[in-house]
């Protein structure tokens, strides 16, 4: 059923010789000639002096940049990558990660000075068992990819199991070690997972409020306390390319399949933890219990984030998508320039603008403005198994509204929109200053 407010959808520029100058010009061309090449060779020794080993093909390089980065440029100095002992593995231990970072970015000047992301996410490495499986999730990373794309973000997908031990919800604890390995110009590692669906394709990560922390999840620090199992969620979460990150990785992983006595921890969770539903160790709740047990080692650099959706429960958030649809529209109404056409490089701006528009009215808050992420916890997209609480119906309709509900905000910048949240399908042109 499609929401009243999308019928607005639809739609009903005296010359001097030159020849007694001759000897003078050749003598002025020879004097040129002679300068330049004087100029090239001053060029050339300075450059040689600098850098006596470079040739001139790793002088002039083409350039190659992609929003201010050098690309086409790697220096022969010797970084930890000519290390034969440089791991990419889980449990093999990496030192002194924060100084070799820094060594690499010093030799690397173009990719300094600016928090860069990277986002992680992946799948089974086979075919979906669902019919659809595969179709959504292609329609999952593309949610993804569209928000790295208006937010200057890289991603990275990953269908294959880099530890053979680490399966399920264990495996992206490799997956992140490699990538921070692999990355050493972003400062933050964002695992998603693929049936998280970023639902606010506008906000941006207030990553200045995570300054003093490493490792950021959804969750509230007085439900850890009571040893609650839903006290957090790790299957979004935000890790700083660091050493304290590695050595976290690490630990964490330790109590999966990958560590020596995951059946021992399995119990040990469930004891700590009463309305743990899983008999085995699960990484959620090896989280937690780091948390209450190795609180002063770990907790102080791990933050909590409760103040915003960092990541919703698709049950109780679909329902709504329309309802908040007229909310935005209705802003959109009042202020003229949030309903300007512009392009989709400088969407961060606008959002922006929105987001201190709607605080300043005191209505940014839960209920009206979009979640930024709704995670299908429960739902399987890939195998169609789903939580028996609810049905694959649900799952399958869920999807396709938050999925909807994400594109419309990127179609809107390429002048298209979903008219109904339940149609992928169909799309309708948008009138000039709508939805004035």
């Amino acid at each position: 059923m499609g929401s009243p407010d999308f019928s607005l959808f639809q739609t009903s520029p005296n010359k001097r010789s030159l020849l007694h100058k001759a000897p003078s010009l050749i003598a002025e061309g020879f004097l040129f000639v002679g300068g330049a090449s004087m100029a090239l060779s001053l060029v050339w020794a300075l450059l040689s002096f600098i850098n006596p080993s470079s040739s001139f093909d790793t002088i002039i390089t083409w350039n190659t940049t992609r929003q201010g980065l050098d690309l086409g440029y790697d220096p022969s100095e010797p970084t930890f990558y000519d290390d034969p002992n440089l791991s990419y593995s889980v449990g093999d231990a990496t030192q002194k990660w924060d100084e070799k970072r820094r060594e690499w970015l010093r030799v690397h000047p173009s990719f300094g000075g600016v928090d860069r992301i990277l986002v992680v996410t992946g799948s089974q490495p086979s075919v979906c068992k669902n019919p659809v499986g595969d179709h959504l999730q292609l329609r999952l990373f593309k949610n993804k990819v569209d928000y790295c794309r208006i937010h200057g973000c890289d991603v990275f997908y990953n269908n294959v199991l880099l530890d053979p031990k680490g399966t399920g919800f264990w495996a992206k604890y490799p997956i992140l070690k490699a990538a921070m390995v692999a990355h050493p110009e972003a400062e933050w590692i964002w695992w998603v997972d693929s049936d998280a669906i970023f639902t606010d394709m506008e906000f941006k990560l207030p990553l200045e409020k995570y300054k003093d922390h490493n490792l950021v999840v959804h969750g509230w620090w007085h439900m850890v306390k009571k040893q609650s199992w839903t006290s957090v969620n790790a299957g979004v979460l935000l890790i700083r390319n660091c050493q304290w990150s590695l050595d976290f990785i690490d630990e964490w992983a330790s109590m999966g399949p990958q560590g020596p006595a995951q059946e021992k921890w399995g119990e040990t969770q469930k004891s700590l933890l009463k309305d743990k539903l899983y008999p085995g160790s699960d990484d959620q709740s090896a989280l937690i219990y780091l948390l209450l047990k190795q609180k002063q080692k770990w907790g102080d650099k791990v933050y909590l984030e409760g103040e915003y959706n960092f990541q919703s429960y698709w049950l109780g958030v679909v329902d709504g998508l329309d309802d908040i649809t007229k909310g935005y529209m209705e802003v959109d109404r009042q202020v003229s320039k949030l309903r300007r056409r512009h392009a989709e490089k400088v969407s961060e701006f606008y959002g922006a603008m929105r987001e201190q528009y709607m605080k300043e009215k005191g209505i940014w808050k839960e209920n009206v403005r979009r979640p930024f992420m709704t995670h299908f916890t429960g739902c399987e997209p890939c195998s169609g198994e789903y939580n028996p609480d609810y049905t694959w119906e649900a799952c399958w309709n869920g999807m396709q509204k938050a999925l909807n509900f994400a594109d419309n905000q990127v179609l809107r910048t390429y002048g298209f929109v979903h008219p109904d949240l339940l149609n992928s399908s169909l799309v309708s042109p948008l009138p000039f200053d709508f939805p004035a």
